[in-house]
């Protein structure tokens, strides 16, 4: 038995209630929660993952695989990534199972970041980069009548805190999408990024529809247009409306991304590292959408445990295409209100140009508060 053998694989559920609500096309958000995932080898070293997606049902599935971990080296990351995705790929190649695996990967990372004093980056390849430009993901529907008003007010308080571009939740209906889009980026002025994102609200032809209607407001791109099962569709909307469409947050590992990349159904592509199989995987579907000219910018929404995985990754993610000005990724940092989040683990700086820094202590670069785990624990 080595000092990197697994001894123990706990998952944490938290969950803390909002102080407002909040909504995007498919729910309203009235708690806010994270399912963590602690590792510990023989010799002392923790590290932590983290699951996308409900935490009371990704928990269940991490205790279903510990017994399979236990007892592993945690330096085979992918021995053990392909034992897990096989021992339940009969009913689980997506969704809650993948997001599970991504949790356990993404703690396996970090201890073998820890264990050779590297930061993953470094253990990836990198870095490329060592600063990320971010964006602010936000701006989602509240109980309130003046939408506009607090939308506005939201962006003011963002590009006061340094960011310079900003992503705007649609899918409230095609007539109020447009019209908000187009109030909202006259408020926001010609200076500041605009991203939106409806959350597949939208069939083919609503889609195509939005798209051609705010083709003149300058949007970076149109995330997730229709819903994710919709190839077909995603390729009618990229042929016949003129915005950038993203898309992939709800696709898991590298075969659930295969046709995609393959078919070129979206210009961005966006696996969440929390979903998608962890950073293993991450890495793989960014090296195979490379060699198919599809640019990649990962979704991120969690902790600061999701958040430092993806940014050593955007470390680690070729400019596409390269040259002497290249057009690299960025990096999603949501904004909107999550107490455990902001509590459990620290945050990035944002700097006043609008950038975050990439961790570059050993392993992740990220220190969780027990204390918090406590106060947050379901």
């Amino acid at each position: 038995m080595t000092g990197t053998t697994i001894r123990a694989i706990t998952p944490h559920v938290l969950m803390a209630e909002l102080s407002e609500p909040f909504a995007y096309s498919q729910a309203w958000y009235r708690r806010r929660g994270a399912m963590l995932v602690e590792i510990t080898t023989e010799d002392g070293i923790t590290g932590w993952g983290e699951a996308f997606g409900p935490p009371e049902l990704t928990a269940p599935i991490v205790v279903w695989l510990a017994p399979l971990v236990i007892g592993q080296d945690a330096m085979a990351r992918e021995a053990i990534w392909q034992a897990l995705y096989n021992r339940l790929r009969d009913h689980g190649q997506r969704g809650l199972v993948v997001e599970a695996i991504s949790a356990i990967d993404i703690a396996l990372w970090d201890i073998a970041g820890q264990a050779l004093g590297l930061p993953v980056h470094r253990l990836l390849g990198g870095p490329l980069r060592l600063e990320i430009e971010a964006y602010a993901t936000g701006f989602y529907r509240r109980e309130r009548g003046d939408h506009l008003q607090y939308l506005v007010e939201e962006a003011e308080q963002r590009r006061a805190e340094g960011f310079r571009a900003l992503k705007l939740k649609t899918g409230w209906g095609l007539k109020q999408d447009i019209a908000l889009t187009r109030e909202f980026r006259a408020a926001i002025g010609p200076d500041c990024g605009l991203l939106v994102d409806c959350n597949h609200a939208y069939d083919a032809t609503a889609a195509i529809t939005y798209g051609n209607a705010v083709a003149d407001c300058d949007i970076g791109w149109f995330e997730e247009p229709v819903p994710p099962e919709d190839i077909a569709g995603y390729l009618e909307v990229k042929a016949r409306q003129p915005l950038p469409v993203a898309g992939g947050e709800a696709s898991f590992a590298r075969w659930g991304f295969a046709e995609m990349i393959a078919r070129r159904s979206v210009d961005i592509l966006q696996p969440d590292v929390a979903a998608c199989g962890g950073i293993s995987e991450l890495k793989k579907i960014a090296d195979m959408a490379s060699a198919f000219g599809v640019r990649v910018n990962p979704h991120v929404w969690g902790t600061g445990v999701t958040l430092a995985a993806s940014l050593h990754l955007l470390a680690v993610i070729p400019d596409n295409p390269p040259g002497l000005f290249p057009r690299p990724p960025l990096l999603e940092l949501d904004r909107s209100p999550h107490p455990v989040r902001d509590e459990v683990t620290s945050m990035p700086a944002i700097s006043a140009e609008g950038r975050v820094r990439v961790p570059e202590a050993p392993g992740l670069g990220v220190q969780v508060d027990r204390d918090a785990l406590r106060r947050f624990a379901v």
